[in-house]
């Protein structure tokens, strides 16, 4: 029996016809929603007896495969004589006028023949034609070449592909045995399960099993990532699915998935997993810039990724970081594009939300059949929907465009013109805000009209290679973002335009993207939602697209309650009342550093709070001896952030004390275990300021008929919080001092939504 490979017509011409360089940012970012509705229009002009959007496919043999490859071609055109042509259109920014058949790209063709070969073949057609179709984008000109080509032609073309592909097939192949029979042998990778970890390990294997969606409130110290994991990898040698995707939002998350990995690879699983790293930290150059003269790893990328690719997935099971780096100097690749290409050939991909679940960045390449043998686990669960809504939304600003008009009169009038007529639209938006700002319920129609004829123009100046200008690119982007979400504004957005001095900034504001991760992620065969603050579980599993059929686990802590010292201190952190309880929070914080010296953190719902507490206890603390302090301060660079958490040392006499902000990057996941921690106090509920998007937020679901002032303000504050107290107890040996200071935690409102063993 021959091995099967299951493979779409796009990626088999694009492993095998691609050559060349990486094209320049602006233009893989492109084809707009423009290209599809060109598409649309050249196929509305097709006969009666033409089709579009066809449905073929061929099993090919090549030695000991089978390919079996299939896809939709654009057109199948019938003429007066029943002569047939198989059409494929490709939208554009250059001059289609002046391009000539040399121009086409070999792997346009060899998608269009490929096409022709499956209709051939099936229909029993001697010969055919194959059309490439080109079309501008902005003035929809179009400009055809079309070959006649025999059946004999197309199988001997077919052939050649295969063969060409082969050697990778038979190396996916090679790694899927290996693969199954590791996980076979693989047993859990611990003596003994954890309180409540089988629990948790049962529940994803069935929601995959099952093909549901899986939310997870699982606390800290149950094993979150090896429990997600582990089944998964179990699922996969069961032949339930064929890959994972373990998404985070943390870099520090993504390295627990590694090290699970690392110690499942320990113990005998041979299994491939990439870890996308993003583009601006792995870049090689001092600045990103992807013009193949710029960088001599996107110069001639396309003609050795292929052997890179092979190289990276022949050598190594577990594709970190540094062995991806290492990989793309030896064969001079981009590493961010070595991990994408990668990363279709892998079992595993551990990356950021935003490969999965953003339009903008989305992994491209994953078709309905891929979809459907992978499952997503998402860690952080709850850090998702503030996420979200930043995927899903977009704004412009007025001056942006001003520069723009300025910059290039006298240079490039085309683009002064486009951009002119943007700023004259946001010059009559300022002349009608009256207050704060102003909302409405529709998308603003005329704006994202004038961007689309913005965008295509200085798509044309960019692709001049004439045009070196930053502010021109980075405005594109935006511009080009902002459209494509405009298409996806529904009733779940609001656009407010608010006055900044002189200037106006307008935004399409996602309130609610639970359809849109739905839809994002559709397709998928399962999904596991998991964090150790997911409170209340109602609440998350409506934000994160729950339906009626999915599921949900609750697991109790693994620790013992006698391992919190844990303390409600009733004062007001309101902002009116805070200068009044100033001295009273500050007297309290010395009182608790003085009976238990150790190593503490202090949590504060914002900078400004936190930096006046701070200057209080100093002045405190004035003269005393056996206390330090560290201070978090505003991007801080990540050798700072090192040396402060490197600060935590236990066993050290007199106390430190570290000042953070709740939802920064010192209250999630990290863990100083043992007596690295003495004590945390959080000051607040973490709610968000009051503010214009959370009343909007809070606004629409009122009128959604649930309680909005907790979906905007309460719900998320109270993550905040759990996160920042759950860094005092990381492990059974761990004791400490947890102190939550305010008074509304009396209140049952807020008290019911803490942890068990915190009350």
């Amino acid at each position: 029996m021959p091995d099967i490979v299951n493979l779409s017509v796009r990626s088999l011409v694009e492993y095998v016809c691609s050559s060349g360089s990486i094209d320049s940012g602006f233009r893989t970012a492109s084809t707009l929603p423009g290209g599809t509705k060109a598409h649309q229009k050249i196929q509305k002009q097709y006969g009666d007896s033409d089709q579009k959007e066809v449905y073929l496919s061929a099993e090919i043999p090549c030695g000991d495969l089978l390919f079996v490859v299939d896809g939709r071609c654009d057109g199948l055109l019938v003429d007066a004589n029943g002569g047939i042509t198989i059409d494929e259109i490709k939208s554009t920014e250059r001059d289609v006028l002046s391009m000539l058949e040399a121009d086409a790209p070999l792997v346009h063709w060899a998608q269009a023949k490929l096409y022709a070969y499956m209709y051939a073949r099936e229909n029993e057609v001697e010969w055919l034609r194959v059309r490439l179709t080109y079309v501008r984008i902005d003035t929809e000109e179009q400009r055809r070449f079309e070959r006649e080509v025999t059946l004999a032609e197309l199988s001997a073309f077919a052939e050649q592909l295969v063969e060409s592909y082969a050697p990778y097939a038979k190396l996916l192949v090679r790694n899927r045995t290996l693969r199954n029979d590791s996980i076979g042998e693989l047993g859990f990778p611990f003596k003994d399960y954890r309180k409540g970890q089988r629990k948790l390990v049962g529940s994803v294997y069935k929601a995959i099993d099952e093909k549901r969606k899986l939310f997870a409130k699982a606390p800290t110290g149950i094993g979150k990532t090896v429990s997600t994991l582990f089944p998964a990898i179990k699922a996969i040698g069961a032949g339930k699915i064929e890959h994972l995707f373990y998404l985070t939002a943390r870099t520090i998350t993504r390295t627990a998935a590694e090290d699970a990995l690392a110690l499942m690879k320990e113990q005998g699983l041979n299994l491939r997993s990439v870890t996308v790293t993003a583009k601006e930290k792995i870049c090689f150059r001092d600045q990103v810039d992807c013009r193949p003269e710029a960088c001599p790893y996107a110069d001639g990328y396309y003609d050795r990724i292929n052997g890179a690719v092979m190289d990276l997935l022949e050598q190594d099971t577990l594709i970190r970081r540094d062995v991806i780096e290492s990989c793309a100097r030896k064969h001079t690749v981009c590493p961010f594009e070595l991990s994408l290409d990668a990363a279709y050939g892998a079992d595993a991909v551990i990356c950021d939300y935003n490969y999965l679940f953003d339009p903008r960045v989305s992994l491209k390449r994953l078709t309905g059949e891929r979809k459907q043998g992978t499952v997503l686990l998402v860690d952080e669960a709850h850090n998702l929907i503030d996420r979200a809504r930043e995927m899903y939304s977009a704004a412009l600003e007025k001056r942006d465009f001003l520069e723009l008009e300025r910059e290039f009169k006298g240079v490039r009038e085309d683009v002064r013109a486009a951009a002119k007529a943007v700023n004259k639209w946001f010059i009559e938006l300022k002349k009608r805000i009256v207050g704060e700002a102003d909302v409405s319920k529709e998308p603003p129609a005329k704006l994202l009209e004038l961007v689309e004829g913005f965008v295509a123009v200085a798509e044309q100046a960019l692709a001049s290679g004439t045009i070196t200008s930053e502010r021109l690119l980075d405005v594109y982007f935006s511009a080009l973002s902002f459209i494509r979400i405009g298409k996806l504004y529904d009733d779940s957005y609001v656009t407010y335009a608010e006055l900044d001095r002189n200037d106006v900034r307008l935004k399409m504001f996602c309130m609610n993207p639970s359809s849109l991760l739905k839809q994002m992620g559709k397709g998928f065969r399962a999904h596991v939602f998991f964090s150790a603050t997911l409170s209340p579980l109602s609440y998350y599993m409506d934000m994160l697209g729950a339906g009626e059929e999915d599921y949900s686990v609750t697991l109790g802590s693994p620790f013992a309650k006698e391992q919190w010292e844990f303390e409600i201190v009733p004062l007001s952190t309101r902002y009116v009342d805070r200068a009044a309880t100033k001295d009273r929070l500050t007297a309290k914080l010395r009182a608790t550093v003085d009976k238990r010296p150790g190593n503490y953190l202090f949590f504060f719902p914002s900078y400004a709070y936190m930096n006046v507490i701070y200057e209080a206890f100093m002045e405190g603390i004035e003269g005393a001896t056996g206390i330090r302090t560290l201070l978090q301060t505003p991007n801080m660079a990540e050798e700072e952030r090192e040396r402060f958490l490197g600060a935590f040392v236990g066993g050290q006499e007199g106390s430190l004390i570290g000042f953070a902000v709740m939802g920064g990057i010192f209250s999630e996941g990290i863990d100083l275990v043992g007596d690295r921690l003495t004590g945390v106090a959080v000051v607040g509920t973490g709610m968000p300021k009051l503010g214009l998007e959370p009343n909007l937020i809070s606004g629409y679901f009122a009128g959604e008929g649930k309680n909005g002032f907790d979906y905007a303000y309460v719900y998320p504050g109270i993550n905040k919080v759990l996160q920042a107290g759950g860094r005092l107890i990381r492990s059974e040996h761990d004791r400490g001092v947890l102190m939550l200071i305010d008074d509304r935690y009396l209140e049952p409102r807020y008290s019911r939504l803490l942890p068990e063993e915190w009350r």
